[in-house]
């Protein structure tokens, strides 16, 4: 991969992503973290609401598959960074 795909995929990711506080990217790191230990989405966000109240996610039953699809993308987000090894 050479620097302008990196770059372009850099700015389409934070296109998606959107932007975020840094409470925000803790939350979205407790969630992603909680998917990875095999918690599905649900506890996963129960869980990180608990550890980050003032950031809780309260989603409708039609609202679950959009966030799993974001999670999952954040989370496959952080592997590609950490493999090209940048810090976001």
């Amino acid at each position: 991969m050479n620097v302008n795909q990196i770059n372009a995929y850099l700015e389409r990711a934070r296109e998606i992503i959107g932007k975020r506080s840094r409470e925000e990217i803790d939350y979205d790191d407790a969630v992603v973290a909680n998917l990875s230990t095999g918690m599905d989405i649900k506890k996963s966000i129960a869980s990180a609401n608990q550890k980050y109240p003032s950031e809780a996610l309260k989603p409708n039953a039609e609202h679950w598959g959009d966030l799993t699809a974001r999670y999952r993308y954040i989370a496959e987000h952080k592997a590609i960074i950490t493999r090209l090894g940048i810090k976001e």
